[in-house]
C-alpha cells in the first residue's frame, strides 16, 4: 500500500496523485497527526479511522466533490469522530535542498528548554533551531515524517527580507526536500517562501491529537 510518506516524497519531486476527482485514504504515519491533503483534483485523507466512513461521509455532502474533503462539514465530522482539534487550512510548499553554506550567519540553539524548541516539540520530532540577528529558524519532522521549517522574525526587523533569507538558508542545512505550511491569508510569508525557491503543491488541514506544549509563543508555521 502507498503510504503518506510515499505520496509526500512523490509530490516533492513534482509527481502528484492522478487528477481524477477521487479521495485516497491512507493510515496515519503517527498517532499525533491525522488530516487531509488536497492536490489538484485529488485528495488524501490520512487517518486510522475506517476508510468507508470517510467515503460515506464525503458522499453525503451537498457540494462540489472536488472540494468535499476541505468542506467545513466534512472537517467538522472528522474532528467530532476523532476527538481532535484543528486550527486552519494551510498552503503546502516545498523546496529542494541547496549546496553550500547558508547566506547568513546562523547559531544553533543548544538549550533544549528554549521556548521555541519546547513549543515545536509539540508538533514535530527531532527538532533543531538556529538564531540569526532578529530571527529564529526551526526545523523538525512533522506530517508523514517529512522535514518541516518555520521561522519567526522580530517585530523591529520586519519588512527587510529576513524571513526570505531565513527560509532560504534552511535549504542549505538539509539533504532532502524541506516543507512549509503557511496560512493562505499570510501573504507576506507566502511571498517570502516563494522568493526563496519554495513552490506551492497543495493544501493541508491538520488534525492534532493534543494541544502543543506552549511557552508563550505561537507557531508561525512559516
Amino acid at each position: 500500500m502507498e503510504t503518506l510518506r510515499d505520496i509526500l516524497d512523490a509530490a516533492a519531486r513534482g509527481v502528484f496523485p492522478p487528477a481524477d476527482g477521487r479521495t485516497t485514504v491512507v493510515p496515519q504515519h503517527s498517532a499525533r497527526d491525522a488530516g487531509v491533503l488536497a492536490f489538484t483534483a485529488h485528495s488524501v485523507v490520512f487517518t486510522d479511522e475506517d476508510p468507508e466512513w470517510v467515503h460515506e461521509t464525503l458522499r453525503g455532502l451537498d457540494c462540489d466533490p472536488l472540494a468535499a474533503t476541505m468542506n467545513p462539514r466534512f472537517l467538522a465530522a472528522f474532528l467530532e469522530r476523532t476527538g481532535r482539534r484543528a486550527e486552519t487550512i494551510d498552503t503546502m510548499l516545498v523546496g529542494p535542498p541547496l549546496p553550500g553554506e547558508p547566506p547568513l550567519a546562523l547559531t544553533e540553539i543548544e538549550d533544549a528548554d528554549h521556548p521555541r524548541i519546547v513549543y515545536a516539540r509539540g508538533r514535530r520530532d527531532d527538532v533543531r533551531a538556529w538564531t540569526a540577528e532578529g530571527g529564529v529558524l526551526v526545523m523538525g519532522r512533522g506530517v508523514g515524517g517529512r522535514l518541516e521549517v518555520s521561522v519567526e522574525v522580530d517585530d523591529g526587523v520586519r519588512h527587510r527580507g529576513l524571513g526570505r533569507l531565513l527560509v532560504g538558508a534552511a535549504r542549505h542545512l538539509v539533504a532532502e526536500p524541506l516543507w512549509a505550511q503557511v496560512a493562505p491569508g499570510n501573504a507576506r510569508s507566502t511571498r517570502a517562501f516563494q522568493a526563496a525557491g519554495y513552490r506551492p503543491v497543495g493544501a493541508e488541514a491538520l488534525l492534532l491529537s493534543a494541544r502543543p506544549r506552549s511557552a508563550g509563543c505561537s507557531d508561525s508555521r512559516s
